[in-house]
């Protein structure tokens, strides 16, 4: 009885947690119109709660989409804006690959910045916008829309948020605000510096914004790289700067999204939790010997980035999604060859769990993550990628359940698996820095991975004792997750 009353007890607080988050996530939209739209083959999104206003064209960070910016929308669109947010190419819903060259100015920056210039021509033509332009940018965009205002003549501000552009200069951009994190150490230090060029100091205002040259650098408390789309302090700083710099004046409160956020995806992973309880209890498996465990989560580490550097496929149309894919499997592969050696026999039962883990991580946290976080839902030419994506995810989840008795093991081994396991892809990284790098970028999407979907496959571990279930159902979760995420990239198209 009393198990019972705990497993519907944790299951009631997870549903409630779910419905607040999702009240509190579309009582912020309440009032507003949103349509989904095209400019050629970029996605768009239209906010706005005016018949008629000035434009302000949002664009995310490397790995982003139109959703991570949803709280910009949402505060330009009370503000009195017409907000529109774009998925680049290769990113969120764009079916078209990002190309050229990544490192030119002539290459890949330059067509991005062809593709904002569409952008911006199309938000000024929606029947009640204004020809004056708002643009906002975050990291790697903060660096297209420094470009794009100097080149622009319509744009009267821009924010850069967690800024770093070679293009700022001591006279150019005119109405600049940077934006960034508190803990962006090394961002702060460039915004420092570019003010201090002009004898000031961040969150001093230097000028006034509307009158010729402004700028000011401002750091947002307890937000870092990613944090900062959210935070309620950055949003109000870039409405006033906006609204300062075209002699506007609006005082409608900035979207909060952080404590709905938080509730929906929490909710979402908690529910797993009695979800899981109405499968078939099994035994957990037994341990491998410490030595064997020790073997086994440090050698395939260090083996299998020496063992993928040797191959070279290039065909995925993904940034390092080749190398990362052979990478996965022959860390599986390895451990779990190791694991057969010392004595561990793969099982047969669990195959159909793990598909009802996959399914429901995909369905209630994947789409709610898709609505209100991040792009989750990949569109047609995405799907061969995440398919080649799934076979080394399933064989390296597999092998970390195996090692983690379907994740049954005391935390510290669980730390040492997956530690080892970022630590792998750390040592590719460090082979082959030039080519490489993109890698270093997968990490959040990594810890992102084993905090959320990792601990629903916890409580199916648990439940049944299967490391099959586990591995198949994280790994297709995995392979999903890196599929849609990591942007498309082709060197020419």
């Amino acid at each position: 009885m009393r198990e019972w009353l705990h497993k519907w007890a944790f299951g009631a607080v997870a549903l409630v947690a779910l419905c607040v988050g999702v009240f509190l996530l579309e009582r912020q939209r309440a009032g507003l119109e949103i349509i989904h739209d095209r400019v050629g083959t970029t996605p768009v999104t239209v906010t706005r709660a005016v018949e008629e206003g000035p434009v302000a064209v949002i664009v995310h960070g490397f790995a982003g989409s139109r959703q991570m910016m949803a709280a910009w929308s949402e505060s330009f669109a009370r503000a009195g804006y017409i907000a529109v947010a774009v998925d680049l190419e290769g990113h969120g819903r764009n079916p078209v690959p990002m190309s050229g060259d990544v490192t030119s100015l002539d290459g890949t920056t330059r067509i991005l910045l062809e593709e904002i210039a569409r952008v911006t021509d199309w938000a000024v033509s929606i029947p009640g916008a204004e020809a004056r332009v708002v643009l906002i940018g975050h990291s790697m965009s903060s660096d297209l829309v420094v470009r794009a205002g100097i080149a622009d003549a319509r744009v009267e501000a821009i924010v850069g948020i967690s800024v770093f552009s070679q293009a700022v200069t001591a006279e150019a951009p005119e109405n600049l605000l940077i934006v960034n994190g508190a803990w962006e150490g090394a961002l702060r230090a460039e915004a420092q510096r570019v003010m201090a060029e002009l004898g000031a100091v961040e969150g001093e205002t230097m000028g006034v914004p509307g009158e010729g040259f402004a700028r000011r650098a401002v750091a947002v408390p307890r937000a870092e790289h990613v944090g900062i789309l959210w935070a309620p302090e950055a949003l109000r700083e870039a409405v006033s700067w906006a609204d300062a710099s075209l002699g506007r004046d609006s005082d409608a409160p900035v979207a909060r999204l952080g404590l709905g956020i938080v509730l929906v995806l929490a909710g979402a992973v908690m529910l797993a939790a009695p979800l899981a309880r109405l499968l078939p209890a099994g035994e957990t498996p037994e341990g491998l010997p410490r030595r064997v465990f020790w073997l086994l989560a440090l050698g395939p580490a260090v083996a299998a980035p020496l063992l993928a550097m040797q191959v070279e496929i290039g065909v995925l149309p993904v940034l390092v999604a080749d190398y990362l894919a052979v990478h996965l499997g022959l860390y599986g592969a390895l451990m779990l060859a190791g694991a057969v050696i010392a004595g561990w026999r793969p099982e047969r039962r669990g195959w159909v769990w793990g598909f009802a883990l996959a399914a429901c991580g995909i369905v209630v946290f994947g789409l709610l993550m898709d609505r209100y976080v991040a792009s989750f839902v990949p569109h047609a030419r995405r799907v061969p990628i995440v398919l080649a994506m799934v076979p080394g995810a399933v064989l390296a989840m597999w092998a970390d359940a195996v090692l983690t008795r379907a994740t049954a093991t005391a935390l510290w081994q669980r730390i040492v698996v997956r530690s080892a396991f970022l630590g792998s892809l750390a040592i590719a990284v460090a082979l082959d820095f030039e080519r490489l790098f993109f890698l270093v970028l997968i990490f959040p999407v990594i810890v992102l991975f084993y905090a959320t979907f990792g601990m629903m496959g916890r409580w199916v571990g648990r439940r049944t004792g299967s490391t099959l279930a586990v591995g198949i159902g994280l790994g297709l979760l995995l392979g999903w997750a890196l599929g849609v995420s990591f942007p498309m990239y082709v060197e020419a198209l």
